[in-house]
């Protein structure tokens, strides 16, 4: 797990409560909330299912969104398109 840097030391622009929600609910409501925030955005997910720690960096890097890291049950996405 990486330390947050940059922008999301601050807060984030939007949290997406997963916790309790296993695979693949994480990266489905991710999927369907990133679009649609404004290019640039972070979003904060919460997730507490240990596979999200893989799916959500994976994802990102599929759609070609920037992963910026992971700090407990946050991870940390900027909407890069």
């Amino acid at each position: 797990m990486t330390a947050p840097e940059g922008p999301v030391a601050g807060e984030p622009d939007e949290v997406l409560d997963c916790l309790g929600q296993r695979c693949p609910l994480p990266v489905i409501a991710l999927a369907r909330r990133l679009p649609e925030l404004p290019v640039g955005a972070v979003l904060r997910v919460l997730a507490d299912d240990p596979a999200a720690a893989v799916d959500i960096p994976a994802w990102c890097r599929m759609r070609g969104h920037d992963f910026l890291g992971t700090t407990g049950p946050a991870h940390h996405i900027r909407r890069a398109r």
